[in-house]
């Protein structure tokens, strides 16, 4: 059993994260300061270690290049509630094989420390060549500031075609960037893989503006939204009378976008008969009208996006195999948001600002709960969702910033809701949020606090939270699981915040 040592001067952190490690194989030992932890190193070697940044008897780096003067190719994970760039670059610098910021969440522990043991070199096969830790600090904090203008840099984000999609300056971002360079001046078809709402479709539209058919047609298709009936129609065009229903001809979307570019979202989503037709689109660059006579010769260039990875889809016999073969000349990977948590509040500011133009509002910011409640979220609709978050609670604000208050209640209560205790395993996409005095468990009421209306909205708050865990937070499914529509969920949740608020 791999062990791993936590040093944290927070003993409840400690304590949740044994427990979350043990249930997944480890053995954990834990360590209240840096000197208890030094101490404990000289009897016992682990195979990780997890340190936070800041204890209150010696900051982590000082740690850390003890314990890299020690074990010099021990692997060790830096915890900070600091987000910060200068952190990073010290603590790697030093050594440290990755730093993970609070709040923590299951997944990025798993994976990092994972990573970390699966990559943990042999005793005479050195990981990184780390210099040795300067004792004096002030060349230590010279070796920052040299490193750091080279990534602390204020983002300058790029505003795409959209209006709704900007590009920061973050390593995602910069490699993005140069693909869509790489690959705009080319015919090459191209396939973006990202979840809904994450932005597909505009990095679409940038590869096509920064294409030589920039001045030619960008027709758009959601493929989830045609019926199997009518998307041969709708992509291809039809002839008069060419079946019931046919009055008149259509001009489909591949003629509508000759010259230019098309792109198909969630192309996964069509029928097979459509993907048969839609190959010899591709191979031959001809389509014929439904009821047609004639082909058509096109010159389109074809971008396609999917949710999922179109191979899997072939393996599982959803999507035919030579079709993506015949796409799959080069992809685009779009991460999802909660793996960007850095560029949270850049998109929240650009949609703030759009949102003051649309109502004519002058909200300036958010309010610090608020962007400490947005980078502890995980927001399973990525941008969509939170453009929607940032419209409600403007339009729901009157002063100069957004406050908690105007967030929707999954949201504001997002940390309170999340973390499973439970020995079941984690699920994918759960927040383990920082022990805080505030979020704890509120004592039960006595008798004399209680009323029947309170004891009526905790039971109903007690369903609802268990249907929205089951469903993943999704409303919608929430509300049909509990057999009432959307509008009532919401009220019931509403509801029970204002009577907690008494």
């Amino acid at each position: 059993m791999q062990k791993i040592l936590i040093i944290d001067d927070d003993r409840d952190m400690c304590l949740l994260l044994k427990r979350f490690l043990t249930r997944h194989g480890y053995e954990v030992l834990e360590s209240y300061t840096g000197k208890k932890s030094l101490e404990l190193l000289e009897e016992v070697e682990p195979d990780l270690i997890m340190c936070d940044f800041r204890l209150e008897d010696m900051e982590g780096n000082v740690l850390l290049g003890k314990i890299k003067d020690r074990y010099p190719y021990m692997p060790v994970i830096i915890i900070t509630g600091y987000s910060d760039i200068k952190i990073a670059v010290e603590v790697m610098k030093m050594g440290a094989y990755d730093y993970i910021t609070k709040p923590l969440f299951p997944d990025e522990i798993l994976i990092t420390i994972k990573k970390a043991l699966a990559s943990e070199p042999a005793a005479h096969e050195p990981r990184h060549v780390v210099a040795p830790v300067e004792k004096d600090s002030t060349a230590a904090t010279a070796a920052t500031a040299t490193a750091a203008p080279a990534v602390n840099k204020e983002p300058r984000p790029q505003v795409l075609h959209s209006g709704d999609y900007i590009f920061g300056d973050s390593a995602v971002f910069r490699t993005i960037l140069q693909q869509i360079d790489l690959v705009a001046p080319t015919n090459y078809t191209v396939i973006i893989y990202g979840e809904s709402g994450s932005g597909k479709e505009a990095i679409a539209q940038e590869i096509h503006k920064r294409s030589k058919r920039k001045n030619k047609p960008f027709v758009a298709i959601d493929c989830g939204a045609l019926s199997k009936e009518l998307a041969g129609s709708e992509l291809f065009g039809h002839e008069k009378g060419s079946f019931t229903g046919a009055l008149n001809q259509k001009i489909g979307s591949f003629e509508l976008a000759n010259g230019g570019t098309i792109f198909l979202d969630e192309v996964a989503n069509l029928g097979y008969d459509i993907q048969v037709s839609l190959l010899r689109v591709v191979q031959e660059r001809k389509m014929r009208r439904i009821g047609g006579t004639k082909d058509t010769e096109l010159d389109v260039r074809i971008i396609v996006a999917s949710n999922e990875k179109l191979w899997d889809a072939a393996r599982k016999g959803k999507f035919r195999e030579d079709l993506f073969h015949r796409f799959n000349e080069f992809s685009i990977d779009v991460p999802p948001l909660r793996q960007r948590p850095d560029d949270i509040m850049l998109f929240a500011t650009h949609f703030l600002d759009q949102t003051n133009i649309e109502l004519g509002k002058n909200i300036r910011r958010l309010s610090p709960e608020v962007e400490q409640i947005f980078r502890s979220y995980v927001w399973y609709g990525n941008l969509r969702e939170l453009k929607n978050v940032i419209k409600r609670a403007t339009l729901l604000s009157d002063g100069e910033q957004i406050e908690a208050t105007s967030l929707p209640f999954e949201i504001s209560h997002f940390n309170k809701l999340q973390f499973e205790k439970s020995p079941e395993p984690a699920p994918s996409v759960v927040a383990m949020p920082a022990p805080v005095r505030e979020e704890a468990p509120e004592p039960a009421r006595t008798l004399s606090e209680t009323t029947l209306k309170g004891a009526s909205i905790d039971a109903e708050y007690e369903m609802i939270l268990k249907a929205l865990k089951k469903v993943n937070f999704n409303k919608s499914k929430a509300a049909k699981l509990l057999n009432i529509d959307r509008k009532t969920l919401y009220n019931k949740m509403k509801q029970y915040q204002e009577f907690n608020n008494q």
